[in-house]
């Protein structure tokens, strides 16, 4: 009975410790967010689309999810500015530092959740597909089919847990710093095959007058694009998590509202890249 009594007083304690650390840390996180005056986003650059640098301010991103990060700022009250900061590996690296608050789209991978949180619903599903030169000698049906094959992308992508852990387990590809730099690989024969998204990859390809490179069927993965917040962000806190977690799925429930924005992005990278 005794050893009863003294079980039930440490419980008291420790959830009287619970609750002092929890009004403790309450007024740091009101603190965190009166001094979050602005939130810092990026992605990947290269991703038409849903992003690419700016013609005119090479320091700024435009597409679907700038356009995107714009209507979720006035959601959560808080102004985000999407901005060019480096190459996709580089976007990774600054929101593991705590540099960018966030990242307006990426794909889930366990190693990311070490730096940062990913939010839902996703905000978009993408398809990852192969690409190869017209007439190439191989036929795809299935992952294995790419197995002794020469095969590029661009450093630090992922199409999804599955296909990532396969390919760096039996497969051979090479990561280059750029898509436009991978589909030159491809071109040129130094590689059978390409990793890349079906729309960014049609989007460079019309850009760069390329005709003789085509998808293959099926998709290697279809998988979800996420907005993410950095652990490191000052502004991450219960309140913000909160706001974005409603705002998202408030955007989940008007699927226009994004068909929209990439639509209209279409337009504009096509009026951008057609010829003089």
């Amino acid at each position: 009975m005794l050893g009863s009594k003294v079980s039930g007083a440490g419980w008291l304690s420790r959830l009287a410790l619970a609750a002092a650390a929890a009004l403790a840390q309450a007024p740091a996180a009101a603190q965190a967010m009166e001094n979050c005056k602005v939130l810092q986003a990026s992605g990947n650059p290269q991703y038409p689309p849903y992003l690419w640098r700016d013609p005119e301010d090479e320091s700024r991103l435009i597409g679907a999810n700038t356009e995107l990060m714009q209507w979720l700022a006035k959601e959560i009250a808080i102004p985000i500015e999407v901005r060019y900061v480096g190459p996709w590996g580089r976007v990774q690296e600054e929101t593991r530092a705590g540099k960018l608050d966030l990242i307006a789209g990426a794909f889930f991978t366990q190693p990311r959740t070490e730096y940062m949180d990913y939010f839902h619903p996703a905000f978009r599903e993408t398809r990852s597909v192969i690409w190869a030169r017209k007439g190439a000698k191989f036929n795809y049906r299935r992952w294995g089919d790419l197995v002794g094959l020469q095969g590029v992308t661009v450093i630090n992508n992922s199409f999804g847990e599955e296909f990532d852990r396969y390919a760096k387990e039996t497969l051979k590809i090479t990561q280059v710093a750029s898509l436009e730099q991978a589909i030159q690989i491809l071109q040129r024969g130094r590689a059978d095959y390409l990793v890349y998204e079906d729309s960014p990859g049609e989007a460079f390809l019309a850009k760069m007058g390329i005709a003789d490179i085509k998808q293959l069927a099926p998709p290697v993965a279809n998988e979800n694009l996420y907005l993410t917040l950095s652990h490191r962000s000052a502004c991450n806190t219960p309140e913000l998590r909160g706001r974005l977690a409603r705002a998202l799925y408030k955007l989940a429930r008007d699927p226009k509202l994004m068909n929209g924005l990439i639509d209209k992005s279409i337009q504009l990278w096509r009026k951008q890249n057609q010829a003089p």
